[in-house]
């Protein structure tokens, strides 16, 4: 997932959790217009928490498949991958080793 799919869901959630808050709040709130208000908010949270499903569902999904291709290009090349692994290393302990 990238930052921007990161924070999506980090301010949907906390939509979600305001959400929540304010249903349990108005709970005790009785009339028409709230009992309105009260029906739509509670399906635009059921809606939201779908939509977070299936952005979590997809995200996990496209690592799984990302991880698959890395692992099948390190098993069809695996001279390359040491090699860029040794590279990674080497410059790695260069860094490391300077002062």
């Amino acid at each position: 997932m990238d930052v921007t799919t990161d924070s999506l869901i980090q301010d949907l959630k906390a939509v979600v959790g305001d959400a929540e808050d304010l249903l349990k709040v108005t709970a005790s709130q009785s009339g028409e217009q709230i009992s309105r208000i009260r029906a739509r908010a509670e399906e635009s949270l059921r809606t939201a928490r779908a939509r977070m499903k299936d952005i979590t569902e997809s995200a996990e999904a496209q690592a799984l498949a990302a991880a698959r291709d890395f692992n099948k290009q390190v098993h069809d090349n695996p001279w390359t991958a040491i090699g860029i692994a040794a590279g990674v290393g080497f410059v790695v302990g260069v860094l490391a080793g300077r002062k």
